[in-house]
């Protein structure tokens, strides 16, 4: 898909790769704006082998935005204009968590890469629960270390299984061959050589998703590395997110440097605007990221959130930390009813679905399909549907999907509260499911503030474009108003707080019902909750 905004042309131009779970794209901004010049995106499949796991082939990323994500945007912006010549940086940004494994002579990925959700380590987990001395069995062992409860969804868990179940990434491993790295490693290694020279480095957010970077130093940590088996030589460089991390070795792009890279929350963070401490942003895809800047000083939640790192703008600059919230099934929730149960036909009917009915009909659906994320952390739980009647209909059901969304979020920002004791006066929002103008009344009615739709859905991307810029430019003021940017119109509560705290406790009922459903991988007695108590 392509898309030129019809404008006169001049630069300075910053591009953006933004590689997602489902698509890689490539966007043009003029520099120090929010507005898009052109852009392309392509569809990026997913490998299904069985229930829980979820693949995709390394080389169709690295293809996808390699030879279209940064080509045609390229043609576009000269057909409008423009000059290539005038690009002055590129920054990355990525779906997270994803872990690649490839070999360090001849370039190529020696398995598949694992995805974010994939659920396919709960064995890996429950196998280094029971190396925690004196039989603790205790999540939360590592948290001091790298604020990161142990679960499927880090990095270093999917590493760990790597090497415990692919012979050839063992092998690589033992023989000191292999190369690590999440998605932004492996595109920047492939656009700036690869195995002719191609760097091999990360920054501070992906590498705070890994379970192996300290928290506080913002160092791979030799007690985590030991912990988990694996090697320092497969580990990437890493750096700040806005410095020079290489040059692109090929192409209509060559010459031009990557001078950013973060992880898709972070990056939408900063394209946010969520610069100061007690600021957070909502970003609505696939799953659902709530992010809590802390400013330079690390909160470790009581009450299951993430400890992360929010940006490094520069390698001498403060870092920001975040509370982060992980809502594993959001905008996924409606593929499943298009897909799965034939509900809808197509995403496009949500709301007007929605809107067929004044309300859910007391209808609560919990879609915890592989477990739940943030505050829960119980991989355990499956979906439920509950509250259903003679008279529920398919309406009631889209309109309880869009209210699960509501209602996980509610679960997080109760968490941030409780954590920082700072009331969260407005939340800002971005993503897909934000073109949902129910959707988001919804949200503000059963979380009870303000939210404040993003102006352009394209916040990951103009993250990494900022950060890019601010590297090659000294005076760049990123807290400065992006053009029209502060024209958004707030969505306010329009439901009484009564209202909105029963149907929240009905919620919970729901969530009790999902909960430990599955009971193959712990005996009850054994589970740990993320928080301690």
């Amino acid at each position: 898909m392509d898309n030129a905004m019809e404008s006169k042309l001049c630069g300075p131009f910053v591009g953006a790769i933004d590689e997602g779970t489902t698509s890689a794209r490539f966007m043009i901004f003029r520099a120090g704006t929010d507005d898009i010049v052109c852009y392309h995106q392509i569809e990026v499949p997913s490998i299904f082998v069985k229930e829980g796991w979820c693949e995709q082939d390394p080389v169709v990323i690295n293809q996808h935005c390699k030879r279209s994500a940064l080509r045609v945007p390229a043609k576009s912006l000269r057909a409008l204009g423009g000059k290539v010549e005038d690009i002055v940086a590129i920054g990355i940004t990525n779906q997270r968590e994803s872990t690649i494994v490839w070999d360090r002579h001849t370039g190529e990925a020696l398995a598949n890469a694992i995805i974010w959700l994939d659920n396919r380590t709960t064995s890996t987990v429950e196998d280094l629960l029971e190396t925690i001395p004196n039989n603790a069995r205790n999540i939360n062992y590592l948290r001091p270390l790298c604020g990161l409860p142990l679960s499927p969804y880090f990095s270093g868990v999917k590493l760990r299984w790597l090497r415990d179940n692919v012979a050839t990434v063992k092998k690589a491993m033992d023989a000191g061959n292999a190369m690590f790295g999440t998605i932004d490693t492996w595109l920047m290694y492939n656009l700036t050589g690869g195995k002719d020279g191609g760097v091999h480095k990360t920054d501070v957010t992906n590498a705070s998703r890994t379970m192996l970077m300290n928290i506080e130093t913002l160092q791979w940590d030799a007690n985590l590395l030991k912990f988990f088996g694996l090697p320092n030589s497969i580990l990437p460089e890493i750096c700040s997110s806005a410095e020079h991390f290489g040059t692109i070795a090929q192409g209509v792009l060559k010459g031009v440097d990557i001078t950013a890279d973060l992880g898709d929350q972070q990056a939408a963070l900063v394209g946010q605007q969520c610069l100061a401490k007690g600021q957070a942003k909502a970003t609505y895809g696939t799953g659902c990221f709530l992010l809590y800047n802390t400013g330079p000083s690390i909160v470790h939640s009581q009450h299951g959130l993430l400890t992360t790192v929010g940006y490094q703008l520069g390698r001498k600059a403060t870092p920001y930390y975040a509370l982060e919230g992980s809502v594993s099934i959001a905008g996924a929730a409606f593929n499943w009813l298009r897909d799965n149960m034939g509900i809808i036909q197509n995403t496009g009917q949500i709301e007007t679905m929605a809107n067929m009915v004044d309300s859910s009909l007391d209808v609560y659906f919990v879609p915890a399909f592989n477990g739940l994320y943030a505050p829960y952390w119980n991989q355990d739980a499956r979906g439920v549907i509950c509250g259903l009647s003679e008279e529920t209909t398919s309406e009631h059901i889209v309109r309880a999907t869009l209210e699960a969304v509501c209602f996980q979020v509610r679960d997080i920002l109760d968490s941030m509260h409780k954590d920082c004791k700072i009331p969260l006066a407005k939340l800002m929002v971005d993503g897909g499911m934000t073109v949902n103008n129910l959707f988001l009344q919804l949200q503000s009615d059963l979380v009870g503030i303000q939210v404040l739709r993003a102006k352009i859905a394209e916040t990951t991307a103009l993250g990494a474009a900022m950060a890019a810029y601010k590297t090659v430019t000294a005076n760049y003021n990123m807290e400065g108003p992006l053009s029209k940017s502060d024209a958004r119109e707030p969505i306010k509560p329009k439901i009484a707080a009564t209202e909105r705290n029963l149907r929240y406790q009905k919620w919970k009922m729901a969530i009790e019902r999902s909960l430990n459903w599955e009971t193959s991988t712990l005996a009850q007695g054994e589970r740990e909750s993320f928080d301690g108590a």
